[in-house]
């Protein structure tokens, strides 16, 4: 039994009644070249009849279940069979029997009527051929048992592949928020490491960062606080922590930032790009005696938004344009809870690669876009 959070959401009333119309309707059609084939009945008033009995014995069979289970379902919530519409066994049996007594006695007198035959008159073909009702009750209970039986065991299998897709789910979410709250005290020690290298070698500019720190932890907690949030709010947090390492960098460290006014307002993960650009920062610009540029960009590509963070540092193995790697294994746990991120959030529809090019190096995040905007092509971004 799944956790309560976890379980599968009740099926509508309709759900899965045509599927099993139309394996009673393929039943009715075998029966009536049975009928045909051993007892010599016409085809088409024999299927019509079949298709009267056999049809009424459905609605009142398939009805009634799923009313039982909304009605169990509504006494217990937790009630998971109920909520896939199966009533269990003993509502079953009872639906069954009356279904097919009332479904027979009902719709052979419909076929009779649709026939032309008299009103009142059950089944004429089987009266002609000497045939009491006893046994045709018995087929009819026999084929609604069997029809049950294999629509229970269809159904049990949609609700077990329900529920471990269920329990994925809550996983996936249980393993994302961790991952998330992980995130927030990785970015404060790498920021207070910078500010503890500061104090020593420049306490007025050490002051500056620490008010800037104080800045940016209330808009970025306030922020993070959220699964996700506005493109454009990605990108002022983004502004907000450079703007810490300008204080440290100086002149060295040039930003830049490029958001199409058109994707501003697209829902992104939140802080999605922030370690992105912790990891520009400490392993591709200050490393580089002169520093460099930092560069942020958003761009839509053949149906996908392409988040990217390049910078002019010294490149992956410490010398630019040395070579490129792919979604790059054990690169610390900024890169890991990207790569982690993306794929709880969009499994294979996301990527993301880290490869260095010749003026540095070159993040990129790549994300399925909303069907609104996937219709149109912006072309590919520049690096």
């Amino acid at each position: 039994m799944t956790s309560p959070q976890a379980l599968p959401s009740p099926q509508p009333l309709h759900h899965g009644m045509a599927r099993r119309a139309l394996w009673t309707v393929g039943a009715c059609v075998l029966i009536a070249l049975f009928l045909m084939t051993m007892l010599g009945h016409p085809l088409g008033p024999g299927l019509v009849y079949s298709l009267s009995i056999g049809l009424s014995c459905w609605a009142l069979i398939d009805v009634g279940r799923l009313l039982v289970a909304r009605w169990r379902l509504a006494r217990n919530p937790g009630d998971v069979p109920a909520a896939q519409g199966w009533p269990g066994w003993g509502w079953m049996g009872t639906l069954i029997v009356f279904g097919s007594l009332v479904g027979y006695l009902g719709g052979g007198r419909l076929g009779a009527w649709l026939n032309g035959h008299a009103p009142g008159q059950l089944n004429p073909l089987h009266e002609a051929a000497g045939i009491s009702i006893a046994p045709m009750l018995m087929v009819t209970l026999t084929v609604g048992l069997v029809l049950t039986a294999f629509q229970s065991l269809q159904s049990r299998r949609l609700l077990a592949e329900a529920e471990a897709e269920a329990v994925r789910r809550l996983a996936a979410e249980t393993r994302l928020k961790l991952l998330e709250s992980q995130l927030e005290p990785h970015m404060l020690f790498n920021t207070l490491a910078n500010l503890r290298v500061l104090v020593d070698l420049d306490p007025p500019r050490a002051g500056v960062m620490l008010d800037h720190l104080i800045d940016f932890l209330r808009a970025t907690l306030q922020g993070s606080r959220v699964a996700e949030h506005a493109l454009a709010d990605e990108f002022d947090r983004l502004r907000d922590y450079l703007a810490l390492m300008q204080v440290r960098m100086g002149e060295r460290l040039e930003s830049r930032f490029e958001l199409p006014p058109e994707l501003a307002a697209l829902p992104v993960p939140a802080l999605l790009l922030q370690p992105l650009v912790e990891n520009a920062i400490r392993h591709g610009l200050e490393p580089c005696v002169d520093g460099g540029r930092l560069t942020v960009r958003a761009a839509q590509f053949d149906g996908r938004l392409r988040l990217t963070v390049h910078d002019t540092g010294v490149g992956l193995d410490g010398a630019p344009g040395a070579g490129t790697q792919a979604m790059p294994p054990g690169t610390g746990f900024g890169l890991d809870q990207v790569r982690e991120r993306l794929r709880t959030l969009h499994g294979d529809q996301a990527q993301f690669t880290l490869q260095t090019v010749p003026d540095g190096t070159l993040a990129c995040v790549e994300l399925p876009l909303p069907a609104a905007l996937s219709t149109s092509n912006e072309g590919e971004p520049a690096r």
